[in-house]
């Protein structure tokens, strides 16, 4: 076969659908499917929940149409790869078999850290500041829930795996995964690319038994390869190199080229943050490591606002019926339509101010809400909308600074990833903000894109990371920042913004208190 006439079969297995795309060896998405799924069910407040049996349904569909859209081009795929939404956890049995519902990286629920922290350590973490990271960990731990209000599933669990390794003993009937995706509440420890020594201190914290963990391989390194049953049920060749990528945020850093810490990526996905890529171990936050990246040995830091452009999707929801039904109407993405309605309002939106606290994050305290402050006569929902991408932005740029203050090394390129950066508006906001070009990538396809680059690499398509990322990644249009708008922002940023949150947690911590929310 023609190594230039090769594609690549990457699934992207997000929050709002699953993805199927055949990616050829420049980069380019020759054919793509997407499955809208319904990301998750709730049976009590906080839950978060989804039938791993649906994903893989919705897997197999996506892979099928794939294929049958471009049945020509099945034969010139080499290689399958898989990247998915982050810290989504499955129990299974010996079989594969799911023995409960997956629990979804949105799930909120607590567990029960006394006992799991000894009383007499506490005092300890207490005077050298780690109480609460440490007791906060333990909390968020999925398998330590399970463990307390489950005990009879936790028995029966033969291995404790991330969608992506789900997904991987679906395809290979192998209980393997990437170390790119071990992002979550594992013992995994990222400074050796592995699961945690005999004495590392995470064993005790996040109680697994080393025997349910999955083996672990590096990205563009061997998961295994497609079964016949799984070839049966999703129309992938039998035999097909199943190739190991990372998560999909790890993947759109890498689609959208930035493998060097001076180039910033910018996410506008559900959970919109701003990334590095680096080689040396970096924590941005004390005790919370950075991410292990798609591309082996090295690490993504990340600052998160955990609901981004999920507010877009509120205010679509809330506020954008007429948008909704003429979109649907005309066979375009509300989004567009959006645009239109703002492209009017001025910079800055006459004083109306967001901070898009809407989910307490990682980087963000317990008593964290959204806020928008500035209201006056003049404002209508259109303002409200622009303020909400402004707001997304400041915030992005706090983010980006902080990293910069951590790591020291300046930011000199801004690549603009995620469903959100197709507005135009969005983009150029993002250059004024920031006060330097906003460049988004030829695809905003960069999560597949970056699954496909490890599985070039891995087949040697492409000879390493470097030669792979320059054929296969490249700047779609550059948005260049205007002067007086960004004068203006940075007015906003410095004398407003950057104050919001300090003025009204006092007020945030009393709304908690009286309310009881959050938990």
């Amino acid at each position: 076969m023609n190594q230039k006439n090769e594609m690549i079969l990457a699934i992207d297995a997000g929050t709002q659908s699953i993805r199927a795309a055949q990616v050829d060896v420049k980069g380019n998405i020759r054919h793509i499917v997407k499955t809208p799924i319904t990301p998750y069910f709730s049976e009590n407040p906080g839950w978060a929940e989804q039938e791993p049996e649906y994903y893989w349904k919705m897997l197999c569909q996506s892979c099928r149409n794939a294929l049958k859209l471009a049945s020509q081009a099945k034969e010139r795929i080499a290689a399958v790869t898989l990247t998915t939404q982050r810290a989504t956890m499955i129990n299974v049995d010996a079989d594969g078999k799911p023995l409960r519902p997956a629990i979804i990286w949105l799930d909120q629920r607590k567990a029960d850290s006394h006992g799991i922290v000894p009383d007499v350590v506490r005092p300890v973490l207490k005077a050298v500041g780690l109480h609460g990271t440490v007791d906060e960990a333990v909390r968020n731990c999925e398998a330590n829930w399970i463990r307390q209000h489950q005990p009879e599933i936790w028995k029966k669990t033969h291995k404790y795996l991330l969608l992506s390794g789900f997904f991987t003993h679906r395809l290979t009937g192998e209980f393997t995964d990437s170390i790119g995706n071990n992002v979550g509440y594992l013992p995994f420890d990222k400074k050796t690319y592995d699961w945690g020594g005999k004495f590392d201190i995470k064993w005790r914290l996040f109680n697994i038994e080393r025997e349910k963990l999955p083996a672990l391989v590096k990205p563009s390194g061997l998961l295994g390869y497609v079964t016949k049953k799984a070839s049966r049920e999703t129309g992938i060749p039998a035999g097909l190199p199943v190739i190991a990528a990372g998560t999909d945020k790890g993947c759109e850093i890498l689609g959208a080229g930035c493998m060097t810490p001076e180039k910033g990526c910018l996410s506008f996905g559900t959970t919109a943050t701003f990334n590095t890529t680096m080689t040396k171990y970096v924590e941005l936050f004390s005790q919370m490591p950075p991410f292990p990246a798609s591309v082996p040995d090295s690490y993504y830091t990340e600052i998160m606002i955990y609901r981004g452009f999920w507010m877009v999707s509120w205010f679509r929801e809330e506020f954008g019926l007429q948008e909704k039904q003429l979109a649907s109407r005309k066979g375009m993405i509300p989004e567009k339509l959006f645009d239109a309605m703002i492209e009017k309002i001025p910079a800055g939106c006459r004083g109306l101010m967001l901070q898009p606290y809407w989910s307490p994050g990682l980087n963000t305290d317990v008593f964290a809400k959204g806020s928008i402050i500035g209201f006056g006569d003049v404002h209508n929902r259109a303002y409200l909308y622009r303020a909400i991408l402004e707001g997304l932005v400041y915030a992005l740029r706090e983010g980006a600074e902080y990293t910069q203050k951590r790591t020291g090394i300046p930011l000199k390129e801004l690549r603009v990833s995620g469903g959100g950066s197709q507005s135009d508006m969005a983009m150029q906001i993002t250059a004024d903000v920031f006060g330097m070009p906003a460049e988004r990538p030829h695809t905003f396809e960069t999560s597949a894109l970056g699954a496909a680059i490890d599985a070039a690499v891995g087949l040697k398509l492409h000879p390493d990371f470097p030669s792979a990322v320059k054929e296969m990644t490249r700047v779609g249009r550059v948005f260049e920042p205007v002067a007086e708008h960004t004068k203006l922002y940075n007015e906003l940023y410095h004398g407003v913004y950057l104050d919001i949150y300090g003025r009204l947690r006092p007020l945030f911590k009393k709304i908690q208190e009286k309310t009881g929310y959050p938990e």
